[in-house]
């Protein structure tokens, strides 16, 4: 009788045991972004292309009639659901052409993204021509955090100088590692590989809910993406 306490004892230890360590290993997904299957684009076109030898997507501005004033430019990618984790994917932005001079190649990625209310999310992106801007004042504002809809770039840079954006060596057009962690209300920025983040958001404006990933862009650029990797925990 023993014997047998003993064993069932030790089964449920075994199987207490497992069940950490299923819990504990995060569950990884890849996309290589070889295809638009599955992507859901908000007034933007995806396509697939070949850039700078490299497969990916290539998204440009598609925007509706019916977008409104200020239109989201996303391609969602649908089978995502992320509230905590690392996003990592190798991105490349450029002017499109005919895009007036203060355009900076604009690209980046969503994440937590709404799609059953405002499609409203939480977004880090850069800016590759300020990355090396002859002005030391447009190199800190390289990369940047915002969410939408509530606290974009532009408010968040006269209420806080500085806090969201930083600087982080970038060149134009040329694909670029960026990896972002996300735990709570605190995300990191890191770019090119690097140990250490470029950017520290430790109040992430909207509440921790879950959503899609999506990749960002804006209305004047040619925005490029290959290789996405989502390590929910």
């Amino acid at each position: 009788m023993n014997k047998k306490i003993i064993f069932i004892g030790v089964l449920m230890l075994l199987i207490g045991s497992l069940c950490g360590m299923a819990k504990a290993n995060p569950e990884r997904m890849e996309y290589p972004l070889v295809s638009v299957d599955g992507i859901e684009q908000m007034n933007v076109k995806a396509e697939q292309v070949t850039y700078r030898g490299q497969d990916g997507i290539r998204l440009v501005k598609d925007i509706k009639e019916d977008a409104g004033k200020n239109p989201k430019l996303l391609a969602i990618i649908s089978d995502t659901d992320f509230q905590n984790g690392t996003i990592e994917v190798e991105l490349a932005g450029h002017p499109a052409p005919g895009a007036p001079k203060n355009a900076r190649g604009f690209v980046g990625i969503a994440f937590r993204v709404q799609t059953e209310s405002d499609y409203g999310y939480e977004c880090f992106y850069l800016r590759p021509l300020n990355g090396r801007a002859e002005k030391q004042l447009m190199r800190n504002h390289s990369v940047q955090y915002m969410s939408d809809p509530d606290y974009h770039w532009k408010r968040l840079r006269e209420e806080t100088p500085g806090v969201y954006e930083s600087y982080v060596d970038l060149a134009t057009g040329e694909w670029t590692k960026v990896k972002i962690t996300v735990s709570g209300e605190e995300a990191r920025l890191y770019v090119h590989g690097a140990e250490q983040p470029s950017l520290i958001v430790k109040d992430l404006k909207r509440d921790e809910s879950r959503g899609k990933i999506a990749l960002w862009t804006a209305h004047t650029t040619v925005a490029h993406f290959r290789n996405l990797v989502v390590t929910a925990n």
